[in-house]
């Protein structure tokens, strides 16, 4: 599910949800890991990429919101005398 084309399908609230249940369970994860013996040490490595491909879509859209803006709002308003 966490496929880079799958998560640009879904909308910033769900990547944000997607984002914190991989960000629980990594932590979760490293906690157990220093613990105990893991059983699948390569699902640290998924969640991290999960993690990154979440927060690098959600900076790619943060960056596109400015340019999608009217030029009329881009226009400094005059100030008060």
């Amino acid at each position: 599910m966490s496929k880079a084309k799958e998560l640009r399908e879904m909308g910033d609230e769900q990547i944000r949800l997607v984002w914190k249940d991989a960000a629980e369970a990594l932590f979760r994860l490293r906690i157990q890991a220093q613990t105990e013996k893991i059983a699948a040490p390569s699902e640290k490595k998924k969640y991290r990429k999960t993690v990154a491909r979440c927060q690098t879509i959600l900076a790619e859209r943060a960056a596109l919101a400015p340019a999608a803006e009217p030029a009329s709002a881009a226009e400094p308003v005059p100030a008060a005398d």
